[in-house]
């Protein structure tokens, strides 16, 4: 049985589609400028056959369309028909506060869906527009929303509630929600097979350009990084993260920012780029700090020093740790950031092999020390998964 995996934006649709008898993936693909002149689909399947097709997408519905033709093109495709295709399973950014996990995609989910989309304006239109142009062009096949944030829904209030007045939190709904859901959730049920522990306690580092953490107790979310939006916590590619409220008004004056574009100055241009004034790539500035480049030294030090300060502020959270778990682009590929991060955290039982940490390669990896109290792990993150065995456990 295949699922077909979609993670749709405003202009961009990614896809795979994923064997869940073996949960390999068949096929990938983007689609690229939807809305606009130049669209651009690519597709790859798992024995290398590649398909690029140049056609102008005007809307979702085109893009879905093409993917769908590209899929079961007779040479270059893997599927003959639609009804090799069990059902879809949909990232959508926010559930707010009115799912607790992924849903099957009926009529009012959709309005739900379209209530919400204020709390992410920049990602909830399109993800609700590819939903009903594939519910159009695959009539009556199973869908699934997979909420980014709905792994962080169990947070408790006194973690999830800012210090402003109360009737902001009930008229407007102001409020933590954490982001990378589907990444904690699927690193977490990894990491607690690997400890042979449900009941374990973890701090999760998804680490990438976008970062986050979590404190995860017996499969459940305690606290996240990400906040409101995903511009709290970590210094990240270009987000400052945690900054002083008064501060960001002070820079709009010092700037000479409209108040409508003090956010997106906090997003774009910020974090590790903002600092280093070279780029947001953690694989650029490392290679410019061995070469003495000061700023860039100073921008990792950084993102790690934020990293540590979470890590730490989580294991008090949890009231311990078994695991401490990197993921994502930096955290699987970094050993410069990874060694950062951990240095001096022997005070809480976990001790890193320098050796380990410095040769690690891929897949699943154990860097501590053997008389670690604590494991440090790196466990790749599979999102699409993630989505897809969502998908599966609702519609089979």
């Amino acid at each position: 049985m295949n699922i077909l995996v979609i993670n749709a934006g405003s202009s961009s649709l990614k896809y795979q589609l994923i064997n869940m008898n073996d949960e390999s993936v068949v096929l990938k693909g983007l689609c690229e400028r939807i809305t606009f002149t130049g669209g651009l689909l690519t597709q790859k399947t798992f024995d290398g056959k590649e398909t690029v097709i140049s056609m102008d997408m005007p809307s979702h519905k085109e893009a879905m369309e093409l993917v769908l033709k590209a899929m079961m093109d007779p040479e270059k495709g893997a599927i003959k028909s639609v009804d090799e295709i069990g059902a879809v399973g949909h990232r959508v950014l926010h559930s707010a506060e009115d799912f607790k996990g992924s849903v099957v995609i009926d009529e009012e989910v959709i309005k739900i869906c379209e209530k919400n989309a204020e709390l992410g304006p920049l990602h909830m239109p399109g993800n609700i527009a590819c939903i009903k142009s594939c519910m159009e062009v695959m009539p009556g096949k199973p869908m699934v929303a997979v909420f980014d944030t709905t792994f962080h829904s169990t947070m408790p209030a006194k973690a999830y509630m800012y210090g402003i007045p109360y009737e902001m939190y009930e008229n407007h709904k102001i409020r933590k929600y954490g982001f990378h859901g589907t990444s904690h959730k699927f690193v977490s049920e990894e990491t607690a097979k690997i400890l042979d522990n449900k009941n374990a306690k973890m701090v999760i580092c998804h680490l990438g350009n976008g970062s986050s953490i979590s404190a995860v107790k017996a499969g459940k979310c305690q606290d996240t990084s990400m906040g409101f939006t995903p511009l709290e916590g970590l210094v990240m590619g270009t987000r400052s993260g945690d900054i002083d409220p008064a501060a960001v008004d002070y820079l709009r004056v010092k700037a000479n920012l409209k108040p409508e574009e003090v956010v997106s100055y906090l997003n774009k241009k910020s974090g590790m780029l903002g600092v280093s004034g070279l780029s947001s790539d953690m694989r650029d500035l490392t290679a410019a700090a061995e070469g003495g480049n000061e700023r860039a030294k100073l921008a990792i030090e950084m993102v790690a020093y934020r990293v540590k300060k979470y890590v730490g502020s989580y294991i008090a959270v949890l009231g311990g740790v078994d695991a401490v778990v990197f993921t994502g682009g930096i955290g699987e590929h970094s050993p410069l950031v990874r060694g950062l991060v951990m240095e001096g955290m022997e005070f809480c039982g976990a001790c890193l092999d320098a050796d380990k940490n410095a040769n690690y390669d891929k897949g699943v990896g154990e860097l501590n020390t053997k008389d670690s109290k604590v494991k440090i792990l790196v466990v790749p993150t599979n999102e699409e998964l993630s989505i897809a065995r969502e998908t599966k456990a609702l519609c089979f």
